[in-house]
């Protein structure tokens, strides 16, 4: 990935790349090096040459030398797919970035912007390593994995999803941090703080955002 990319892109808005799309770029940036082919080139050849079915495709492609996540993503892409619903390179993401998140609080919900803007900007300044990867429906903040995630969750609310881990682990919990039964669950988002003005982005919110952000270190 071509940082100087990333950071001319990220200079116009507070996000950077989300993981999925790095991780895809990087397995296309590689794919000639290591085998010969680009994934344009090895879609045509696995078109023109290789069977229809895609567990025999994907076998097939392994004969070639692919690895198995590289022949799944030749696979995908010979059949019109994608592995997720981002635009593969940085520059694409980046440049949808602010449009997910315009999509998110339109209409009824235009009027939580600015408090979502308080909430990312307290979410940011967790730590030195934390960012800001928009997605369709939520804003996720990562770290090395998602300790927090904003989100729309109706007209009058904002929600901050947090990653704490097992609810009887936590000490001083307070009457505003809502269990969400993600961890019986196995989900990584535990717990949720609602804001539903702009004094909700408090040191309470603060303090929670800086354990998820710890836990995930």
């Amino acid at each position: 990935m071509k940082s100087s990319t990333a950071r001319t892109s990220k200079a116009k808005h507070p996000y950077a790349l989300h993981p999925s799309v790095a991780y895809v770029q990087a397995i296309i940036d590689n794919l000639e090096t290591l085998t010969g082919k680009t994934l344009e080139g090895w879609v045509r050849l696995l078109k023109a040459k290789g069977p229809k079915e895609r567990k025999k495709r994907m076998d097939w492609l392994k004969t070639k030398g692919l690895g198995n996540t590289q022949a799944s993503l030749v696979a995908e892409r010979a059949e019109g797919r994608k592995p997720n619903a981002f635009a593969d390179t940085a520059e694409g993401y980046l440049a949808s970035a602010e449009g997910y998140v315009e999509r998110q609080y339109t209409g009824k919900k235009a009027a939580l912007r600015p408090l979502y803007e308080l909430a990312l900007a307290a979410g940011l300044a967790s730590g030195p390593e934390a960012k800001a990867c928009p997605c369709q429906t939520v804003v996720p903040l990562f770290r090395t994995h998602v300790f927090a995630q904003l989100k729309a969750s109706s007209q009058t609310r904002v929600d901050v999803g947090l990653a704490l881990g097992d609810p009887s682990a936590l000490k001083g919990a307070d009457a505003r941090l809502v269990d969400t039964g993600g961890f019986a669950k196995r989900d990584r988002i535990t717990h949720r703080l609602e804001l539903r003005e702009p004094s909700d982005v408090d040191a309470t919110l603060r303090r929670w955002l800086a354990v998820a952000y710890q836990r995930d270190g």
